[in-house]
């Protein structure tokens, strides 16, 4: 349907406003910016978990026919992870070599990626992933290239150089690619004028690292949130690594739409230190479940599963050391709490078990539906942990789950008047996992395995 110029304005008038909705109307490419920005939790895949600082143009496009596949579920975002710029991204680190341009703006390395061509950078590449219908996205680590201060480069569309724009006292910590940035104009023209360069390959997803903690880096996420918007483009921003502060939840809201409240979830149930394991997850997504919502979502971290080979981000090719129960629990967790669910896998080298999770279209229209979530409170938290979350619309869903967080299987009855805040009432339910009708009652009879789930539709 067609709808008229008149209509056009008059439907602008009523959702943005007298002021902006002339300011769309009159600049067309200001409308696809008016728009919530990650309406839903993203779903997607991310080259980190298999492919680590390695992956290479062939290997993108492998995955990607993949993950066409999978679009119809959902699954639409194909991120290129850290390292895209490195001509040997499997040496030193203290031997990395860089692939920048005149304006010290990092670009593709092009042994790797061949198509970026002839100063093309990832444009070629971004248009096949358009072309699938698909969403394209990269990772950077926040900051300027280290080179780009050392040769005091211009940067693009400025009167300013790299050295006005470095901070050379702040780098990340854990990562020896770049300086900090200023805030100051010459700081702020630079993530302008790489914003500009992403845009131009038509780049829909920029996940920043080290700047959401290990450490906390207030101005350059507003810097870069900023230059996103003057960029022109839609790019939905990420912010890694966390745990981030809970104090900065509002901050975070404003300028991103996703942010991490872990730092990095492996495939194991728990780890002493760093990475973390599932366990953990538990306590970050039910401190943050109040504030995600349309725009903005808590970010608990990728799904490693499957194969994580060639080359893992972390530890040696393998294959994913979840266990089926482990693996059902985290997608059902991530699932009812509402937190972006992104592949980690080799999407080439898929285990039935995995293809069975990410083609469950209730689980995931649960994660992409629920207009609330929150954990229940248990006098048995140790234990197990319990979710409930609803779904809008004009026909709303009320789901519950149930967690073992124990080493060892659990049975236990539980009043639906408990799990529903009702008096004393007889509940029907649909188990999703079992795919069974469950008759009315007064308890939900529950038997977990070690680590295990069970998800429950309540029937009107």
């Amino acid at each position: 349907m067609r709808i008229g110029i008149g209509s056009q304005l008059l439907i602008s008038i009523r959702r943005f406003g007298l002021v902006w909705a002339f300011v769309i109307f009159l600049f067309p490419g200001q409308r696809a910016l008016s728009q919530t920005l990650a309406e839903k939790p993203p779903m997607g895949w991310n080259s980190w978990d298999a492919y680590g600082l390695g992956i290479n143009q062939d290997q993108f496009f492998a995955n990607l026919r993949v993950l066409a596949s999978l679009k119809r579920y959902g699954w639409n975002y194909a991120v290129v992870d850290e390292g895209w710029y490195l001509e040997n991204p499997f040496d030193h680190p203290q031997e990395f070599r860089y692939s920048h341009d005149g304006n010290g703006r990092l670009v593709p390395a092009l042994e790797r990626f061949p198509l970026t061509a002839n100063g093309a950078g990832f444009k070629p590449m971004a248009d096949k992933v358009h072309a699938l219908g698909l969403k394209f996205g990269i990772h950077i680590i926040r900051g300027i290239p280290k080179e780009a201060v050392r040769d005091n480069l211009p940067v693009a569309d400025s009167e300013f150089h790299a050295g006005e724009a470095a901070d050379t006292g702040d780098a990340c910590p854990w990562n020896p690619d770049n300086f900090g940035v200023r805030d100051n104009p010459a700081g702020q023209a630079y993530y302008d004028s790489i914003l500009h360069l992403y845009a131009s390959w038509g780049v829909d997803f920029l996940k920043v690292d080290c700047i959401a903690d290990h450490p906390y880096k207030a101005d350059e996420i507003r810097m870069i949130a900023n230059a996103i918007r003057k960029s022109g483009r839609p790019i939905v921003l990420s912010l890694s690594p966390g745990p981030t502060s809970l104090n900065h939840a509002e901050e975070v809201a404003r300028y991103a739409q996703m942010w991490r409240i872990a730092d990095d979830i492996w495939d194991g149930w728990d780890f002493s230190g760093w990475p973390k394991g599932l366990l953990s997850a538990f306590d970050n997504l039910a401190r943050w479940s109040k504030y995600a919502g349309p725009g903005h979502w808590p970010d608990a971290d990728m799904l490693p599963w499957s194969s994580l080979r060639p080359h893992p981000g972390w530890g040696s090719p393998r294959q994913s050391r979840l266990s089926p129960d482990e693996q059902r629990t985290q997608f059902t967790l991530w699932a009812i709490a509402r937190t972006p669910m992104i592949l980690g896998a080799n999407l080439t080298d898929l285990d039935p078990l995995t293809l069975s999770l990410i083609r469950n279209r209730e689980v995931i229209a649960l994660n992409q539906n629920a207009s609330s979530s929150s954990e229940i409170p248990s006098p048995d938290a140790s234990r197990l942990r319990i979710w409930s979350a609803s779904t809008g619309g004009h026909s709303p869903r009320r789901y519950i789950a149930v967690f073992n967080l124990e080493n060892t299987s659990v049975s236990k009855d539980i009043p639906w008047s408990e799990l529903l805040n009702q008096d004393k009432i007889r509940v029907a339910a649909w188990d999703v996992w079992q795919h069974r009708h469950m008759p009315p009652a007064t308890d939900l009879h529950i038997e977990l395995p070690a680590h295990g789930c069970a998800l429950f539709r309540i029937k009107p």
